[in-house]
């Protein structure tokens, strides 16, 4: 490179026998291809050099120092040059020979020796304060992001962006900048989760324009660009062979020409690592996925490479315990809904967990499969399955209330001992507390009884009911068999059938002697009840429908042994409107087959009214009534019911109309029905929703009231 104000050195080029001449280290006098320029010798080169220090750590020597210490090496002639360009105006030309003098800094500044690094203020920077000393007021900034919307990132990127955490203040514009960056790194990853792997993001500040002498807000700009949509090209899974031979690759979701987006690639495999347990392959391993990316051809792609670890194809083998036992082995057996010897499913394996915990007995539970060695006669490896247990309280006890108009207020409390007689032997002694009913019991329930989710009862009770249709002191023993849908486990086809005797001291009215009188009877039944249950939850039903049907030969002794039946049929519909409105349906229809009416003990006859009837009216208060203007009850009885069920959160709205009537003839005439309307409100809870139902009757008799109250537990149907 030239300097300006002089003509360009031609520096000459060393001839082969120079260079020759000077790796052997010989002084040589050569000349330029004129032959009549010297060349320094070598021996007065390295003459002229400084002396070199040992010590490669010692500091250099100052340059000023160099200068003066130097020995002066002999002028070099200097070669033939071209005639000086002329001076700059006003300056004069520099003569041949001249000494050009040291270089000095312009900035005499520059030649300070730097500030040492402790002596720099390392206080943080402090929020702008106001003149009077306060903390001044953090500034406001609105934010908008462009390019996410098109992607339906908008509301993922809401949820997560540190700009719209702030909730538009911040303390100063620095804090509000280092926000955007954070929101341009989330911008960047959420569209790379999706397959845009070139994906960028840009944040700009901006300050809005405000009234004179006002500081405008901030606008962050936030700019995400995703660039070329990355596909799959191929799909490659190493394992070991499987039974069917594409037992991976068919549950392996994704196909060549996919996008490659994270959702969709981890969904994949969780469904193969779902699957296979329940094919028979317990311990199946995900390993560590591979995808190479290319974005050199005309679409960018990735080679998709994913090792699975399978496992040995299992079947079931033995249950083992372990940990603080609350079942033996024995009892364990009874839950299995898998023989041994089956291949294995991890839905039964998660089947028997469930049957455990819903005994309420653990604290804990835990069943895993474990490895035996033992190779089944279909070359499968038998698994055992290891249960272990952690005992927890067997002792609960619990309550539950209601109000209604008509039958006032219905308290009942019990107390359980759920282990009582191992195993599952449990004895419950309630009392139940009104102001119309009163009574106490004691019930000893094998549940699990020989068989999962089957129950035998014992029952013992004694009551006093005072109603307007009856006054009735009631003694019972009974006992039931019963195989029961569970709050975990909910059966579409449940049963139940047992004996009962029954004796009871009960008013009635004596239409022959124009009176009330007392009358005692002895009942024996043999109730049976039939459940087909297609609804989708046992406590709260929004879709589907039940079946029930109740049938209970019984005989009646007083003074004459009279045997008839009982039959209850009833069928509910649940429709899921749309998510928030669920429209549910009830028809009830009842008859007593064989006796009169007047023969048979009021407690044992159907009734109308009241919140598991037809609300609006009193409890019992629907059907024939005696001269004194109580109900006296029939042997038939229909009732139907329609809700609209609006549920938003926890909380819910339920307008609904009832109608329904009991009659004294054999079978329900339809004639006659009574109608009631009103509106509900629910609160939902974990152990099923709170109601609270108020309805008057829409065609009022004499004597009916005109606004009903029931407040309890669960839906009314």
């Amino acid at each position: 490179m030239s300097k300006p104000g002089t003509a360009p050195a031609q520096g000459p080029s060393l001839p082969d026998a120079q260079c020759q001449g000077t790796e052997r280290g010989q002084d040589v006098a050569a000349t330029d291809p004129q032959g009549n320029t010297p060349i320094v010798p070598d021996s007065q080169f390295n003459a002229a050099l400084p002396p070199l220090s040992g010590d490669i750590n010692a500091p250099l020597e100052p340059m000023s120092s160099m200068a003066t210490t130097q020995p002066q090496a002999p002028a070099i002639p200097a070669p033939q040059a071209a005639p000086p360009l002329p001076a700059a105006q006003g300056t004069q030309p520099l003569a041949t020979g001249d000494a050009i003098g040291p270089v000095t800094p312009e900035d005499p500044q520059l030649a300070q020796p730097l500030t040492p690094l402790a002596s720099f203020d390392s206080t943080p920077l402090q929020t702008e304060t106001a003149p009077n000393g306060e903390r001044a007021p953090d500034i406001r900034y609105d934010m908008e992001v462009r390019g996410l919307a098109e992607l339906n990132l908008d509301d993922e990127f809401k949820g997560l962006s540190a700009l719209r955490e702030g909730k538009g203040k911040a303390a100063n514009a620095t804090q509000v900048s280092a926000r955007a960056r954070e929101d341009e790194q989330l911008a960047i990853r959420l569209m790379k989760s999706l397959g845009y792997y070139d994906a960028t993001a840009v944040s700009t500040l901006q300050r809005e324009q405000q009234g004179e002498g006002e500081a405008g807000r901030l606008k962050v700009v936030l700019t995400a660009t995703p660039g070329r949509l990355y596909r799959l090209s191929s799909i490659t899974v190493n394992a070991d062979p499987t039974i069917p031979p594409d037992l991976v690759r068919s549950n392996l979701p994704l196909k060549v020409g996919d996008p490659i987006e994270a959702a969709r690639i981890q969904g994949a495999e969780a469904n193969v690592s779902l699957v296979l347990p329940q094919r028979g392959y317990p311990f199946v391993k995900m390993g560590q996925r591979d995808i190479l990316l290319e974005d050199q051809g005309p679409e960018p792609v990735g080679a998709y490479i994913l090792p699975v670890d399978t496992g040995p194809r299992s079947s079931f083998g033995k249950l083992t315990t372990v940990g603080d036992r609350v079942f033996d082995l024995d009892h364990l057996n009874v839950f299995p809904r898998f023989d041994e010897g089956q291949l294995y499913d991890s839905r039964l394996t998660d089947d028997l967990r469930n049957a455990l915990v819903a005994t309420g007995l653990f604290n804990g539970i835990a069943v895993e499969p474990k490895r035996t060695g033992r190779i089944a006669p279909d070359g499968t490896e038998e698994i055992d399955l290891q249960v272990t247990q952690t005992k927890g309280p067997a002792r609960t006890l619990s309550g539950e209330g209601g109000y209604s108009t008509g039958q006032g207020v219905r308290l009942q409390g019990s107390f359980t001992n759920r282990n009582a007689f191992k195993p599952e032997g449990a004895i419950i002694a309630s009392v139940i507390a009104g102001t119309q009913e009163q009574g106490l019991s004691g019930t000893f329930r094998r549940s699990n009884a020989g068989r999962r989710d089957r129950t035998f009862q014992v029952i013992a009770s004694a009551s006093h009911q005072n109603y307007d249709a009856f006054d009735a002191f009631i003694g019972t023993v009974a006992f039931r068999w019963s195989y029961d849908s569970t709050p975990i486990w909910q059966k579409k086809f449940t049963y139940a059938f047992g004996g009962e005797l029954t004796g009871t001291n009960e008013s009635v009215y004596d239409f022959a002697r124009g009176e009330r009188v007392r009358g005692t009877y002895g009942i024996a039944a043999i109730p049976g009840q039939v459940v087909f249950d297609q609804s989708n939850d046992l406590l709260n039903p929004t879709r589907g429908y039940r079946l029930k049907l109740n049938l209970s030969p019984e005989t009646s002794v007083r003074g004459a042994v009279r045997p008839y039946a009982r039959t209850m049929i009833e069928g509910t519909f649940y429709y899921p409107f749309n998510d928030s409105l669920v429209i549910a349906g009830r028809a009830r229809a009842g008859a007593i087959f064989g006796i009169e009416r007047d023969d048979l003990a009021p407690s044992r006859r159907y009734y109308g009214g009241g919140g598991g009837s037809v609300r609006g009216y009193g409890f019992q208060r629907l059907g024939p009534f005696d001269p004194q203007g109580n109900p006296v009850g029939g042997r038939s009885l229909n009732e139907f019911a329609l809700e609209a069920r609006y549920r938003f959160g926890n909380f819910g709205i339920v307008p609904f109309i009832d109608a329904g009537n009991s009659y004294e003839s054999t079978l329900p005439t339809g004639k006659d029905l009574r109608f009631g309307a009103g509106i509900g409100g629910r609160f939902y809870t974990n152990f099923g929703p709170l109601r609270v139902d108020v309805a008057t009757p829409l065609n009022r008799r004499p004597g009916d009231g005109k606004i009903a109250l029931y407040i309890s537990i669960g839906q009314a149907f």
